[in-house]
């Protein structure tokens, strides 16, 4: 029995909110106008499912009805052989019919390092005092 894809997204939307309200209390705001929000691409987040959990989490909120931005960050991985640094190599998965990144090397094969893709942050919220 595994997780529900959605659960991923539910859980971490809600500590998202969590996060918010955290500030906006410290802050003592009386309305949230904008989030900003950056999700790098090997999160696996998917923006329509964040958007959606979003939105029905803040419902009853002083966040409800904010505009809620999504940058995308891609992945970048460093090979510690070449030196190469950049985005990742991926492999068709025909089953599925979807692309999965490789922690290979697109230059010379060998293992690589993430370094960039894994972040979910709130790089900023916009408040009404």
């Amino acid at each position: 029995m595994g997780i529900h894809p959605e659960m991923h997204e539910f859980s971490i939307v809600k500590q998202i909110v969590k996060s918010i309200l955290l500030v906006a209390e410290r802050y003592n705001t009386k309305k949230v106008a904008e989030v900003n929000l950056v999700i790098g691409k090997l999160t696996f987040l998917n923006p329509l499912r964040v958007r959606f959990f979003y939105n029905l989490l803040t419902e009853d909120t002083i966040i409800k009805g904010s505009k809620l931005f999504i940058e995308e960050k891609r992945g970048v991985v460093k090979c510690p052989s070449c030196g190469y640094e950049g985005d990742i190599m991926y492999e068709e998965d025909p089953v599925h019919h979807i692309r999965i990144p490789t922690l290979h090397c697109p230059r010379c094969g060998g293992v690589v390092e993430v370094i960039g893709g894994r972040e979910c942050t709130i790089k900023s919220i916009k408040v009404v005092a």
